[in-house]
């Protein structure tokens, strides 16, 4: 393990504890008493308390010192007087311990009396302390220098998704985000509890991957010899719980989909799905939009949100378009009762990338995607899709070639996906087998038929309504993120990249290739100035690391980096 020279004098300082019979990992209890949210209320001159966390600032005055300790609520000042700490003749304690084995990024427990500072800061006077774990790695704490401006701030993003760990304890606000996201789902979970429904938990590893069109993650169950798939959605199975006789069940889901990633998609994801027998999807909209205004309200103080560049307002009630109006507004096309091959020229009109293995509810989907949801900004349930749309969703009752589903656009993206459930086993059969020949197409993301729910749905579900809202966007929403790994603990990321050791010789041809890429490769050689053994041995590292590649353009023999 290739060590930091403050990696390494760290460690020194821990042997050093351990020699002086400090044990730098105590297993015991810390009996706290206050926690710096507390400090405010519970302040009283010269009260004893108990109080830890880890060193955040430490500034050394000889025989005194104020420092900062971080706890998960915030910071409280500290005060060290070496001879408050070591009233004896032994100062080894703040002299030794403190001053010099002591770093930022360790954890502290101090016991302590509260006073009032000079100027008006309240403070904890040490009167002991120990060391409740050693750091050894040093933290990016951000610098400010004379003129005001920050240095060392720790503000890659890729950095700070793979090390949460260090994003949480040197970025505050990081914090705040996943505070206010716990705040939403809880208020999610006491809007309905209110309402009587029962939160529920059903597979992750499914059999059949059902209840939504999307390309699932497979596996091995070894004991059954049989495959089973990462669940893409709950859905078939908590409305198996209606038709068991709930009368409304909900569930907080980790649904997982083998798709791409970007800002607003990630293969793992949190969904909050719900279904209430006895209801439609007109009540599904006038209580979603309950739900969001609440949620507003308690997660940010009121109903009006910003989100980016735009104030969103949550308050009741939403505009309701049918998606086939909006694709005529905002493309000059009428789609109704279009047939697969005039939507497929339609598509190609508006400069769509379109193929033949895509039906009329994937082209529909495709035409309103790129050409209309970025015009939702505020707000909309966009209603009444075409059927080919909907395989689970019941017909509308008053046009047959359309069901009673909505989306709930929000900031130009899906929010929520809602039905009024099909409880036809035949029909339900049909629109199975119609997803069927959509796969046999080539569609890797059409429905399998699910034999159980089927016969689940046999023994009669009574009509019932359900909806889906991503936790994750609705999350973005409230806290004015752009990205969905600022609202996920632990992103889905790439192998982290192995540090490699380079000579001086391939670390110069590296430099001039960040320079210029690609390059000739005898211009790059003579730029170099290396003889040919030296020359031959660097291109032959860098390309053994795969930080560079050689290849023939034409005549010319080319080197360019490796993205």
């Amino acid at each position: 393990m290739q060590l930091s020279e403050q990696e390494i004098i760290r460690r020194e300082k821990l042997d050093k504890l351990k020699a002086m019979g400090i044990n730098p990992y105590p297993a015991d209890l810390y009996p706290v008493t206050l926690r710096s949210s507390s400090m405010e209320d519970a302040y009283e001159e010269s009260k004893s308390v108990v109080i830890s966390g880890r060193l955040m600032r430490k500034k050394i005055q000889g025989k005194a010192s104020f420092a900062e300790l971080q706890d998960s609520e915030g910071r409280i000042q500290v005060y060290f007087n070496r001879d408050e700490i070591c009233p004896g003749e032994d100062k080894t304690l703040y002299n030794e311990v403190f001053k010099k084995l002591v770093d930022l990024g360790d954890i502290l427990g101090v016991e302590g009396t509260m006073f009032t500072t000079q100027v008006g800061e309240k403070t904890i006077l040490v009167k002991n302390f120990e060391i409740l774990c050693k750091a050894l790695r040093p933290l990016p704490l951000p610098k400010v220098d004379a003129e005001g401006k920050v240095h060392d701030e720790f503000n890659d993003a890729e950095l700070r998704y793979r090390q949460r760990y260090v994003d949480l304890i040197v970025n505050p606000q990081v914090k705040d985000t996943f505070v206010k996201r716990t705040k939403i789902t809880n208020t999610i979970r006491k809007f309905y509890n209110d309402m009587g429904y029962l939160e529920v938990e059903t597979p992750i590893l499914q059999p059949i991957p059902g209840g939504a069109a999307a390309r699932p993650f497979i596996t091995h169950h070894n004991a059954l010899n049989m495959p089973l798939y990462l669940r893409i959605a709950n859905e078939l199975y908590l409305k198996r719980l209606i038709v068991g006789g709930f009368e409304g069940v909900y569930e907080f889901a980790k649904d997982f989909r083998n798709e791409g990633m970007d800002r607003t998609h990630n293969p793992e994801f949190t969904v909050m799905e719900l279904y209430v027998a006895y209801k439609d999807y007109n009540w599904m909209m006038d209580t979603t939009e309950k739900l969001l205004e609440t949620v507003a309200i308690e997660a940010t103080g009121g109903s009006k949100v910003q989100v980016g560049e735009h104030q969103i307002e949550f308050k009741a009630p939403y505009p309701r378009v049918p998606i086939l109006s909006a694709i005529k507004e905002h493309t000059g096309y009428d789609v109704a009762g279009m047939g697969e091959v005039e939507l497929r020229e339609v598509a190609k009109k508006l400069d769509l990338d379109v193929d033949e293995t895509m039906g009329v509810g994937k082209l529909i989907d495709e035409i309103f995607g790129e050409r209309c949801e970025h015009h939702y900004v505020q707000p909309t349930f966009i209603t009444d899709y075409p059927k080919e749309m909907s395989p689970l969703t019941k017909e509308h009752r008053s046009n047959p070639d359309l069901t009673e589903r909505f989306e709930l656009m929000v900031n130009g993206k899906e929010l929520a996906n809602a039905y009024s459930e099909l409880n036809d086993p035949i029909d339900q059969r049909e629109r199975f087998e119609e997803q069927l020949k959509l796969s046999e197409k080539g569609d890797d993301e059409a429905m399998f038929i699910d034999q159980d729910f089927l016969r689940a749905l046999e023994y009669g579900m009574p009509p019932t309504s359900g909806i889906g809202i991503g936790i994750d966007r609705l999350v973005m929403m409230m806290t004015n993120n752009a990205s969905i790994q600022e609202v996920l603990f632990f992103p889905q990321m790439r192998p982290e990249k192995k540090a490699v050791e380079l000579s001086e010789a391939e670390t110069s041809v590296f430099n001039l290739l960040k320079k210029q890429s690609p390059q000739l490769l005898a211009e790059l050689k003579e730029a170099t100035g290396m003889s040919n053994k030296q020359w031959d041995k660097s291109v032959k590292g860098l390309t053994k690391h795969k930080l560079a590649q050689v290849y023939k353009e034409g005549d010319a023999l080319m080197i360019s980096l490796v993205d």
